[in-house]
C-alpha cells in the first residue's frame, strides 16, 4: 500500500487504489459538542445528555451521539479526500466501540476503487473506506463512502478576496 499525507485537497488523478491516507488532525470531543449536537438533531435518547440516566447503563456515563461521530470522522477526512468532491453516500457504517466525552478521535482512509464517470467526463468516482479511532487506537467507526471527484483541470475556483487599503 502507498501512504500519502497532503493538505490542500486531492483531484481525481491524485487517487490510487490501495493508497492509505492518514489524516493529520485529531479532535477531542467535549460534553458541549455532545449535548449541542444531540439537541440540535432532536435526538431524544437520554444516554447522550442525562448523566444520571447514563450512569445506570452498562457504559456508566454519557455516550457520544453516533451521528456526531460519523460527522466528525467524515470531517477529519475532507481536506485530504473530498475537498474537491461531491459525496454520493455512506455504506456499511459500523461502530465497534463507544465514544465518550473527552476521547480524541483520529481517522485514516484507504482508496478501494476508482473509475471514470460516464455521465460527467470532468469527474471520476472514488470509493473509500474511512476508519475513525480513539487516542488508544480502538476503532470507533468504519464506513465506506463513494465520492464524485473533480479532475485537476475542472476544479471550481474560489475567488480570492481583495484587500482594501
Amino acid at each position: 500500500m502507498n501512504e500519502a499525507t497532503r493538505a490542500g485537497g486531492r483531484c481525481y488523478e491524485d487517487f490510487a487504489v490501495g493508497m492509505v491516507i492518514r489524516h493529520p488532525l485529531g479532535r477531542t470531543v467535549t460534553a458541549t459538542d455532545n449535548s449541542w449536537f444531540t439537541l440540535l438533531t432532536v435526538n431524544a435518547n437520554p444516554i447522550h445528555f442525562d448523566a444520571h440516566y447514563a450512569a445506570q447503563t452498562e457504559f456508566g456515563r454519557p455516550l457520544v451521539n453516533s451521528t456526531f461521530t460519523l460527522a466528525l470522522v467524515t470531517g477529519l477526512s475532507v481536506a485530504d479526500v473530498s475537498q474537491y468532491a461531491v459525496n454520493l453516500g455512506w455504506d456499511e457504517v459500523r461502530m465497534p466501540a463507544p465514544v465518550f466525552e473527552g476521547d480524541t478521535i483520529y481517522a485514516q482512509t484507504e482508496v478501494l476503487s476508482k473509475r471514470d464517470s460516464k455521465s460527467r467526463p470532468h469527474m471520476g468516482l472514488v470509493e473509500i473506506k474511512t476508519t475513525g479511532f480513539k487516542q488508544d487506537g480502538a476503532v470507533v467507526m468504519e464506513f465506506r463512502r463513494t465520492i464524485l471527484v473533480y479532475r485537476r483541470d475542472h476544479v471550481p475556483q474560489q475567488p480570492l478576496p481583495t484587500l482594501r487599503s
